[in-house]
């Protein structure tokens, strides 16, 4: 009957109507240093909550990349008092949605239940934080199906130009991996590797547990300080222990793969998390490629000229510098002129040729679309979390739609000077026959 009622108010999150104005995110602080944020919502009888801790991918130890996203793995697996089996029982017993991942800079913990099963899900939240299991068996498993997919990826364009461009990008900095590792560095990992991470980093300060969901402040923490009492200490390395990247221009890598499209990547580094000019940066983003079919990339090199299916751009801030990507794939014979065309618009708006109407435009599709960031209490509590472990200010997302009504054109110019100038940005491609 629960499996029912979950699956009914998962359907029915993303059709309900957001209010007009965001609630406000309210902070505390446990005795162990952990913050909490929550953003209550009553609309529907349910909370999710994501605890992001300072153990990403880039703590994994040298050519052993891919040990975050296997711990994080473990974690929901089984506990020291659960093996797989009874620990799967128990979770569907309750509907108890609980989920991990790890990202650059962080290890995601997450829950999700029906508001009336709150606290057996609160129970299973902190024991798969607070005991892990270290079955050498499911480890086995976990690794082996971790190099299957990689076994498979060697298959995928994107993934291998993902693979080339964090290598070129981030040569020697701990974001020279992606996340999920390789089919090399996966087989070096070992539970020893993945207890040191768990020892060294997995601790509440520097963390943020994110909360959205039918629940108050007062009701919360009281039942968070029950269960998280014992967990303690600092991370041995400290979300902004990280130096910059080197910058890098103008340098190529090929990857030879058989295949009859290849995959182009331009990329460089972007701005940090913690960047004065994000805002104008997004918006010039979301002109250049990151606004769909109303981009300047998407007109120039599909619509006009229909070298591709798609061509998109994106940043991804960090801790530090994160890349910068322009990414589309297209038939080996025209990648050349594809690559010709996408450097041509980076030129153009390097120079400023940037209109109000292309601002004005783009204003008016990221503020419509805003509510839809935020439609349901997952997606909040991503937000949330991102807002805290970074230091946002609280009223980040309420001041949203004001900070992207307030970029200028004058703005936007200058940021494309910055990043935009074509003589600045690498190229990743995989494909056949490439010279």
């Amino acid at each position: 009957m629960r499996y029912r009622l979950l699956a009914l108010v998962l359907l029915l999150l993303p059709f309900t109507a957001p209010a007009h104005a965001v609630p406000p995110i309210q902070e505390a602080q446990l005795e162990n240093g952990l913050r909490v944020l929550l953003m209550e919502a009553h609309n529907v009888p349910m909370v999710s909550m994501n605890l992001a801790m300072v153990a990403g991918s880039r703590f994994d130890a040298t050519n052993k990349g891919g040990t975050a996203s296997i711990l994080a793995s473990m974690l929901t697996d089984h506990t020291g008092k659960h093996d797989h089996d009874s620990w799967a029982d128990l979770l569907d017993g309750n509907a108890i949605q609980l989920g991990a991942g790890a990202s650059r800079d962080t290890l995601n913990l997450s829950l999700t239940v029906l508001k009336d099963v709150l606290e057996p899900g609160l129970d299973a939240f902190a024991e798969a934080l607070q005991q892990p299991g270290w079955n050498k068996k499911r480890f086995s498993i976990m690794q082996q199906n971790a190099l299957a997919s990689a076994q498979k990826e060697q298959e995928e364009p994107g993934v291998q130009a993902a693979e080339a461009a964090a290598k070129l990008l981030f040569a020697g900095h701990p974001y020279g991996h992606r996340a999920s590792g390789s089919l090399a560095s996966l087989k070096e990992i070992s539970i020893a590797d993945l207890k040191r991470l768990y020892t060294t980093q997995i601790k509440p300060q520097g963390a943020v547990l994110a909360v959205s969901g039918d629940i108050t402040m007062a009701e919360l923490k009281p039942l968070l300080d029950k269960r998280l009492a014992n967990w303690s200490g600092s991370p041995a390395k400290a979300l902004n222990e990280i130096s910059a990247p080197q910058p890098l221009r103008g340098q190529q890598v090929d990857v030879q793969l058989p295949t009859s499209q290849t995959q182009l990547q331009l990329l460089r580094l972007g701005p940090t998390r913690s960047d004065a000019d994000f805002f104008p940066a997004f918006v010039l983003n979301h002109i250049l490629g990151g606004g769909g079919f109303g981009s300047r990339l998407m007109e120039e090199v599909r619509e006009k000229r229909g070298l591709v299916y798609g061509v998109y751009s994106y940043f991804s801030p960090l801790a530090t510098h994160g890349p910068f990507v322009i990414s589309l794939r297209t038939r080996g014979d025209q990648a050349d002129e594809a690559e010709a065309v996408v450097r041509s618009v980076l030129a153009e708006m390097a120079n400023g040729k940037i209109t109000q109407k292309q601002l004005t435009e783009s204003k008016e599709n990221l503020t419509g679309s805003f509510a839809q960031r935020m439609d349901s209490n997952r997606e909040r509590v991503s937000l949330i979390s991102m807002i805290g472990l970074y230091h946002l200010p609280l009223d980040y997302l309420s001041s949203w739609t004001e900070h992207i009504d307030a970029v200028t054109l004058q703005q936007l110019r200058h940021q494309g000077a910055t990043y935009l100038n074509p003589d600045h940005w690498n190229r990743v491609r995989v494909g056949a026959n490439l010279k």
